[in-house]
């Protein structure tokens, strides 16, 4: 079983993403991230709110948000757009 204080994310980078870097904000507070499956501490009784983006050198696009429970959140999993434009998707993770 999972440790209820972590979030497991999965960031799928998208066809054009070779030198993009997601970043993963936690109520407010933005976190450098990496493609890929990784875990993140938050807090275990309250809810906390998760949002994406990716950022070009230009501007800001990918934007995704999602507010998770407290106790022992489900894994999300985000999808960056399929062009470098418009919103990204974040939803938990298919079972």
């Amino acid at each position: 079983m999972a440790d209820p204080k972590r979030l497991e994310l999965t960031l799928r980078k998208p066809w054009f993403g070779a030198v993009l870097k997601p970043t993963v904000v936690f109520n407010g507070r933005g976190q450098p991230a990496q493609w890929g499956t990784g875990t993140w501490r938050v807090s275990a009784d309250a809810p906390t709110e998760v949002s994406i983006f990716l950022y070009n050198r230009l501007w800001r696009f990918g934007n995704a948000a999602i507010t998770v429970s407290g106790g022992s959140p489900a894994p999300l999993v985000y999808s960056a757009p399929v062009l470098p434009i418009g919103p990204g998707r974040l939803a938990p993770a298919p079972h």
